[in-house]
């Protein structure tokens, strides 16, 4: 799986506290109904919100781990069009493309 070195340097730098946050989100994710692949549009929605580069991309992989298709992903950020607005959006389109284009899709 991929990792950005700021992510390996945080875990590193602090290790207790990244235990915790990592702890966190296992729990959140398993805390209700949704299977793995939901929660990871969702959670590409929230980036796409948060207008994250990193986020988008991860989730983006995370998505295509857990059988999205290029389709799904696109779709999902489409959705934030009204809510976040078209430059926010074709951002994320435009980040989660280089991801899905690397994946060869």
């Amino acid at each position: 799986m991929y990792l950005p070195n700021k992510y390996k340097d945080f875990a590193s730098r602090f290790p207790e506290i990244f235990d915790l946050y990592k702890e966190l989100g296992i729990k959140v994710r398993k805390s209700g109904p949704l299977d793995e692949n939901t929660q990871n549009l969702i959670k590409l929605g929230i980036a796409v919100g948060s207008n994250s580069k990193g986020a988008v991309m991860s989730h983006t992989r995370k998505a295509i781990d857990t059988g999205s298709t290029k389709e799904d992903i696109r779709h999902a950020i489409l959705l934030a069009l009204s809510t976040t607005g078209f430059p926010n959006m074709i951002a994320a389109l435009n980040w989660a493309n280089e991801v899905l284009e690397k994946n060869g899709q």
